[in-house]
């Protein structure tokens, strides 16, 4: 597990019930692996936004904010999210139509019980990481 550098997302992930605290846990695990492997993101800054535990790319300016968190009001659901004017949500909509479930334009939605697609998922977390950098050299998803 990863040691946390912000005392306020650590309370954050602690005051999460247990079984999507588990799911969030792995999930940030994800995100930091996937700025490990992704050319051109560099190291993260983990941070609150929201309120909720957010992933910037501060130090490269390579991509969009990525922030994480369970679903308001239930226990068993959690979530990735998305600058919503990004565009980045319909991208992921278009290359995996049914892989996710989508809220709008601005998440990625998971249940606590079910499978997290991982490699999908690492795809998407690699196009945000990346959005900004792609946008400025007229790349594609």
């Amino acid at each position: 597990m990863r040691k946390f550098h912000d005392a306020r997302v650590a309370a954050v992930f602690k005051a999460y019930p247990p079984g999507v605290r588990t799911r969030l846990m792995a999930l940030r695990e994800l995100v930091f692996d996937t700025a490990a492997r992704t050319p051109g993101v560099g190291p993260l800054t983990e941070a609150l936004k929201w309120g909720q535990p957010s992933y910037l790319t501060a130090e490269s300016g390579s991509g969009s904010t990525v922030r994480i968190d369970r679903l308001k009001g239930r226990d068993d659901g959690y979530a990735v999210y998305f600058h919503c004017q990004s565009g980045l949500v319909d991208t992921f909509r278009t290359i995996y139509p049914d892989t996710f479930a989508y809220d709008g334009k601005r998440a990625l939605l998971f249940d606590a019980g079910s499978r997290l697609p991982v490699r999908a998922l690492r795809h998407c977390l690699a196009l945000a990481l990346t959005h900004h950098a792609r946008k400025k050299h007229g790349k594609a998803a």
